[in-house]
């Protein structure tokens, strides 16, 4: 590795600060990239707007431009050679700045890294994979030491609170530290830089979305998340103010569709001050906004809350639902989640136009092939439900899940690149690993077959929802990306691109004639039976809305509960949903009680009282 560049500050001196958010390797070896992706990365969008912070405070000095550049690898090619002779032509002084690298993308942001270090560009690297992992293990994993080695420098924790201040001076002055350690260091996010992103990266996502959040952190335990471990089990919140200042910023340069990252909004104590202003701007503005959210499945005990995020602009809802056993979520500490809740929380987003997407995992302990098909078709039967987000139980370095596993010696795969939640990296107790994939590749063709679809597009019809081709879009994506690309749905875009000589390190280059002929009739085969798809759902959608009698559609699903609610499949033929029941009747039977017994007190005359 070359040393770092030195220099003494000179008179309109540029310090180029590029922000690359990695991709991770295909199963063949490639990076994983789209012309159009499907997710904005907020990470990218919060360190770039406290890179540009820092250039409007000029931290540097009066005669030093920082100039930033935002790069998200999901939907460009990184050509590491043109980014050096960039900042070369400019006199050499800058840094790579590796945002938010999580465990699948560690290998990917490793090799992205090599060049400029060998051109003495330093390189700072942040993100779960890292934060996580020393966080939560007795020592530091070979791939993060081998990492070090290198030379690449580590920021553990989060940037706000003028954190990044530091990492900018020191790299402008060629001393970049080993590690930036601000783990247990929570910054507070009110008032703090806004997450942005320019309008051409916004361009680069399906839809033109851009992505900020409102809080992070969250108070539940579930022993298969790494934010609690990272971000902490106490909540922070930006505040209504800063809502609308990037409502506002983004409106200036046209984007009014937005991806929440937030793990729960529901839990946001600003939850009703930031929709409150969103419809403020709508109504009497114009600013209209669109929002996908996630939320938990208590959410619609929260008064208003539902009606509230329609009429602020929410109509995508991603719902962690995860299992619909009882047993299962309890063995991964997710007691927030009632299987007795979710069809009235379901149909009260339903009573608006919103599409809703659950997150649903496999490979639980109790789990077998037959169960889960089993469990698929009640969710399929019983759950008002637009689309399923399948992943594999997945013990992701910085989780509980993954802690006990390393001490116990338990074998997980030790290649970080499948740690995507679409592949599994571990072994099952009761299905072989070939069950366990044919599995979770049956699941995705269960679900989305094409008389399931219509069905979801009848429902959809039945409820008035306006949502007709934002469903449609999304069945087809979610149909086909698993099928066709062996990726998962949201890590999908539109137009593939493959690099031949951006192939994985220590994997061989491929012969030129064999590789583009390989890619060029992979994309033809899926671009033909994506279309060939999309004309079927297309012609289904038609269908449905031709009929006369649509608004009458009934099924099971969003019919409200009734009196014979709990003879349904998805309590009667799930595992540990009686003692559920029986909980819960007990629960009801002491609030009656304690209301029937409840009287109220004489009140006492005010001199009494005094």
């Amino acid at each position: 590795m070359s040393d770092p560049i030195p220099g003494p500050v000179r008179a309109g001196e540029v310090f180029h600060v590029v922000l690359i958010k990695p991709t991770h390797y295909d199963d063949d070896g490639y990076p994983l990239q789209w012309m159009r992706s499907t997710i904005p990365s907020n990470a990218l969008a919060c360190v770039y707007g406290l890179v540009e912070d820092c250039r409007d405070r000029r931290i540097l000095g009066d005669d030093v431009e920082i100039r930033a550049t935002a790069i998200d690898e999901t939907n460009s090619r990184i050509r590491p050679q043109k980014l050096i002779d960039d900042i070369r032509r400019d006199g050499g002084r800058g840094m790579i700045g590796l945002v938010g690298v999580q465990s699948n993308q560690f290998p990917r942001a490793v090799d992205l890294a090599r060049p400029f270090l060998k051109a003495g560009i330093p390189v700072c690297m942040g993100g779960f994979h890292v934060a996580g992992s020393l966080a939560m293990l007795d020592e530091t994993p070979p791939e993060i030491a081998g990492a070090a080695e290198m030379g690449i420098s580590f920021f553990i924790g989060e940037a706000e609170d003028g954190r990044f201040d530091e990492v900018l001076r020191d790299a402008h002055a060629g001393r970049l530290k080993p590690k930036y350690d601000y783990q247990d260091k929570n910054p507070n996010l009110q008032g703090s830089p806004i997450p942005f992103l320019r309008r051409d990266q916004v361009d680069r996502t399906y839809g033109s979305y851009s992505s900020f959040d409102l809080g992070r952190g969250c108070p539940y335990q579930c022993s298969f998340c790494t934010i609690i471990n990272v971000q902490g089990r106490v909540s922070r919140f930006r505040s209504a103010d800063d809502l609308e200042r990037i409502v506002r910023a983004n409106a200036a340069i046209g984007v009014s569709r937005f991806f929440l990252t937030d793990d729960n909004l529901a839990r946001n104590r600003n939850w009703e001050a930031c929709f409150d202003r969103l419809i403020e701007l709508r109504e009497k503005e114009g600013l209209n906004v669109f929002l996908q959210v996630q939320v938990d499945t208590l959410c619609h005990r929260i008064p208003n809350f539902i009606d509230k995020a329609a009429k602020a602009g929410v109509d995508q809802v991603f719902v962690g639902m995860e299992n619909i056993n009882p047993d299962n979520l309890a063995y991964v500490k997710k007691n927030q989640n009632r299987l007795l809740e979710y069809r009235e929380m379901l149909l009260a987003w339903k009573k608006h136009p919103v599409v809703i997407t659950a997150g649903y995992i496999i490979g639980f302990p109790n789990d077998t092939r037959e169960s889960i098909l089993h469990d698929v078709d009640l969710i399929k039967r019983e759950l008002p439900i637009d689309l399923i987000y399948f992943t594999n139980l997945t013990p992701l370095p910085g989780c509980e899940d993954h802690q006990r596993m390393h001490r116990n010696g338990e074998w997980m795969d030790p290649d970080p690149n499948k740690y995507d939640l679409n592949h599994r990296v571990t072994h099952h107790q009761r299905m072989s690993d070939e069950e366990w994939d044919q599995a979770y590749a049956d699941v995705w063709h269960r679900f989305y077959s094409f008389e399931h679809m219509e069905t979801i597009l009848k429902r959809m019809a039945a409820l008035g929802s306006n949502k007709r081709f934002t469903t449609l879009h999304r069945l087809l994506w979610y149909r086909d990306f698993h099928r066709l690309y062996r990726c998962h749905p949201l890590e999908g875009g539109f137009g593939r691109l493959k690099f031949r000589r951006d192939r994985r390190s220590g994997m061989p280059l491929e012969n030129p004639l064999a590789f583009y002929a390989k890619y060029a009739a992979s994309e033809v085969r899926n671009a033909s039976s994506m279309f060939l798809t999309y004309a079927r759902l297309r012609r289904s959608l038609k269908r449905v809305l031709a009929d006369p009698a649509k608004r009458s559609y009934r099924d099971i699903a969003i019919t409200p509960p009734g009196l014979d609610e709990l003879e349904l499949g998805i309590y009667a033929e799930t595992r540990g949903t009686a003692a559920a029941i029986e909980k819960r009747t007990r629960q009801n039977a002491i609030i009656k009680a304690a209301r029937e017994n409840k009287r109220p007190m004489p009140a006492e005359p005010l001199a009494a009282a005094e």
